[in-house]
């Protein structure tokens, strides 16, 4: 909670301490957050030892961290043997490359356009995806006539 709490921020923390309670009461003012964040510990503990035992033998392993929607994801990510099967399985660089391949392929396929009487009928029915499409006629435009609007 405070990992990020430099010296120079602690210092000012206690030269504040100092000024608002004072030396002489500042020992007993740290008891008393002591005392206060003891019992809080204490009364959390209890509740954690309650709900565990209320909830019976087959939550024998849970734990509150997993609460947590950070730690939740990250645990059933790391520990699911089917992502773990699927990550080792899958090679990003392997696709990438087939794809790469593929798209290279098309493209030098295409520098050669092959005769017409050579192209067999599934392939004279099947759409040209790598045309482009016509462009629609221009339509004459209507005059735009400022006072009217």
């Amino acid at each position: 909670m405070f990992n990020d709490i430099g010296a120079l921020e602690l210092v000012t923390i206690v030269v504040l301490a100092i000024l608002i309670f004072g030396p002489d009461k500042l020992p007993k003012v740290i008891q008393d957050v002591s005392g206060f964040i003891r019992k809080i510990r204490a009364f959390s503990d209890s509740a954690k030892q309650d709900i565990r035992s209320e909830l019976g033998p087959e939550f024998k392993d849970f734990e509150f961290e997993d609460l947590n929607p950070k730690t939740f994801i990250r645990k059933q990510l790391t520990e699911n043997e089917d992502l773990q099967e699927l990550r080792s399985s899958f090679d990003l660089r392997k696709e990438l490359n087939e794809v790469t391949d593929a798209v290279n392929s098309r493209e030098t396929g295409q520098a050669a356009p092959a005769s017409p009487a050579s192209a067999t009928p599934a392939a004279a029915t099947a759409p040209d995806l790598l045309k482009k499409p016509v462009a629609p006629a221009q339509e004459p435009r209507t005059p735009f006539d400022a006072d009217a609007t």
